[in-house]
């Protein structure tokens, strides 16, 4: 199965975040994506537009052929494809949404090595999501010093978030008003005004 690494990384994700909009980083166990681990990396998210590599798997470690650990994400990438993944990944922290990039390795390398990097956003111990869980998976060859990656397409999905048992939609969106109770009026004597105009000096 293709990407069954990244497959494994967003499962786990899901089933951390148990419906909330994204789990803990303190949560990540590592153990709980061991099949994908060679794989993963953390990002944070260190100014607008930069998210700096944290922890990265051994074989992206190979395949990048040195430790890119303090080094933008961006970095990873041609010159030409680094705004646009940047962008990408500013609304995985933004919003929070779901980033998955397609990746080809750049021009002049003597083979094509497609990828897929996926990225989910993670709250820190403060609540803010000034991080992310990370997998970037090849189909092909993984050789030592891999050149930067060229972007063929980004796709951002939004989060559902569940809400609590028994919680109306209107009370989560903060724009609808509640509802006025009905009160019925008993009937009133015939010849009796039932409206009288207050008049407020204030």
């Amino acid at each position: 199965m293709r990407y069954r690494a990244s497959m494994q990384v967003r499962a786990y994700w899901e089933a951390l975040r148990k419906g909330r909009l994204a789990p803990l980083r303190s949560e990540i166990d590592p153990k709980g994506i061991s099949g994908a681990l060679g794989h993963a990396f953390i990002l944070e998210r260190t100014g607008p537009l930069v998210a700096r590599v944290r922890l990265l798997g051994h074989q992206l470690a190979a395949l990048f052929g040195s430790d890119v650990r303090g080094l933008p994400v961006t970095a990873l990438f041609s010159p030409e494809a680094r705004l646009q993944v940047a962008e990408a990944i500013e609304q995985v922290f933004g919003k929070p949404e779901i980033a998955e990039l397609w990746l080809t390795e750049a021009a002049g390398s003597m083979r094509r090595l497609n990828a897929r990097m996926t990225i989910l956003p993670l709250q820190s111990d403060l609540g803010d999501i000034s991080r992310a869980i990370g997998c970037l998976e090849t189909d092909g060859w993984m050789g030592m010093g891999t050149t930067p990656f060229t972007l063929d397409r980004v796709v951002t999905t939004p989060i559902s978030v569940d809400l609590p048992a028994g919680e109306p939609l209107a009370a989560a969106s903060g724009l609808a008003e509640d509802q006025a109770l009905f009160h019925h009026a008993p009937p009133t004597k015939r010849g009796v005004p039932h409206l009288r105009l207050i008049r407020s000096e204030e």
